[in-house]
């Protein structure tokens, strides 16, 4: 009877995006306008990653890295970085799920953002659109986990 009365009065939930904003982005093609005569098929090199921090009372900033390389042959033909961020009002949610919300729910929302970030500068740049494929942020979530198990923590939520 007492947990029933405990469980109705604890807090409920609470997941407000506050807002979505581009942090920083860059594009660079080295060698253009020479570049866009290449013939060979170009390599892309992707690295994706997430960060957070709380920035105050229940209020987290989640940033989204991405960073794509494409080379042709020995040549960068082009370098797009960008971080996605957002500012997420988490309140009620249990410190053992704070994880998994701050390293998978709040990047599955970034990630699109991101994904029409690096198209459109591409294609800005005088590129094809280069179009990222969905990543599964849950995965890259276990795998932090997995490493934070293999090595002590610092304290910084990375992946």
């Amino acid at each position: 009877m007492a947990d029933d009365t405990d469980a109705a009065q604890a807090p409920q939930p609470q997941f407000n995006i506050r807002r979505i904003y581009l942090k920083d982005m860059s594009f660079e093609s080295p060698k253009a306008p020479q570049i866009f005569d290449a013939t060979t098929q170009p390599q892309i090199d992707l690295q994706l990653g997430a960060g957070a921090a709380q920035v105050g009372e229940n209020l987290h900033e989640v940033v989204v890295n991405v960073t794509a390389t494409v080379r042709s042959g020995e040549d960068t033909v082009f370098l797009v970085e960008v971080q996605q961020a957002g500012l997420f009002h988490i309140e009620g949610v249990p410190a053992e799920q704070m994880g998994w919300v701050l390293g998978v729910t709040c990047p599955n929302v970034l990630f699109p953002y991101a994904r029409q970030v690096v198209s459109d500068a591409t294609v800005a740049g005088g590129f094809p659109p280069l179009l990222l494929a969905p990543v599964n942020f849950e995965a890259l979530y276990q795998q932090h986990l997995q490493r934070q198990q293999a090595a002590p923590a610092d304290g910084q939520l990375t992946h």
